[in-house]
């Protein structure tokens, strides 16, 4: 006769996504979904068809943002542990609308192209809407770091 095991977090996870409720667990899903689809319809065609005359630095974008996608897919069944995803995507099209496009606008210099990306990273919002940001603060923010070094002996 066998025993069936069922499979178990580990201590250190157990409890954490009883800190946020299924709708909220539910609503990040649709931000990984969005953010996953989205990068897939978008970048894995350059990543799989991949052009060697492709400008180094757009292969170096398609491959990242590629990956950036597969990590939002599996945010799709850990919607939690994957939060890091979410926050880098907010951070990076953050800084680059406030950095780059910002400028750019009040000074009259947007172009077809600045203009798509700009259009692409506003689309941020979506994003920004399912982060549970109390839980960021608590858990990255306001929390104890972790140890440094090894206990003394």
């Amino acid at each position: 006769m066998t025993v069936h095991s069922t499979h178990l977090a580990p201590t250190a996870d157990r409890g954490v996504s009883e800190d946020l409720p299924l709708w909220r667990l539910n609503l990040m899903r649709i931000g990984y979904a969005v953010m996953g689809i989205g990068l897939a319809v978008v970048r894995w065609p350059d990543v799989i068809a991949y052009d060697r005359s492709m400008p180094l630095y757009e292969g170096v974008v398609a491959v990242l943002l590629t990956a950036m996608s597969v990590l939002a897919f599996l945010g799709l069944r850990y919607p939690v542990r994957l939060l890091p995803i979410l926050l880098f995507e907010s951070l990076w099209k953050l800084i680059w609308l406030s950095v780059v496009a910002l400028p750019a606008g009040l000074a009259g210099a947007v172009d077809a192209a600045m203009s798509e990306i700009i259009v692409n990273c506003s689309l941020v919002v979506i994003i920004l809407a399912v982060v549970p940001w109390r839980y960021v603060r608590a858990r990255y923010v306001t929390a104890q770091g972790e140890r440094w070094r090894g206990a003394a002996a």
